[in-house]
């Protein structure tokens, strides 16, 4: 009688192991972010957005540069936002949700890699949908 019992227990282990490792076999493989795909970041907090194509000197798109933004939007500037995304192989990033009315515009988007820095603009009042490039040069050293 036990061992039928351990016999039954073995192969229903058996029966679930075998059922586990084909069902983890056919389960389709997670898709890898295309290199085409521009990497975004949505503020949630309005219509506007905006596209940069970073480059170096030499005009080449600088992969995994850092583009950092913070604004201030509502009454008063009442709200704040601080965003960053990185750039893809091809150098290009978005951010999306962007209000409309900030505070002090036009805002200032600063892209960094390793000792490379570049500064763009953008005043979401007259240019909701935007397309803008950021030249990353040496920062200077600071005067003594």
């Amino acid at each position: 009688m036990r061992s039928a019992i351990y016999s039954v227990f073995v192969f229903t282990l058996l029966l679930l192991g075998a059922t586990l490792l084909f069902a983890a076999q056919t389960q389709q493989p997670a898709q890898p972010q295309q290199a085409d795909d521009v990497p975004a970041t949505d503020g949630g907090s309005g219509p506007c957005s905006v596209e940069f194509t970073v480059t170096d000197p030499d005009a080449k798109p600088v992969y995994a540069a850092r583009i950092d933004v913070h604004l201030a939007y509502g009454f008063a500037g009442a709200h704040k936002l601080d965003m960053g995304v990185y750039t893809n192989a091809q150098g290009k990033a978005r951010f999306t949700g962007i209000p409309a009315k900030v505070r002090k515009p036009p805002i200032e988007f600063r892209a960094k890699k390793d000792d490379l820095i570049g500064l763009a603009t953008m005043d979401p009042a007259t240019e909701c949908q935007a397309k803008h490039d950021i030249v990353l040069a040496k920062a200077k050293a600071p005067a003594q």
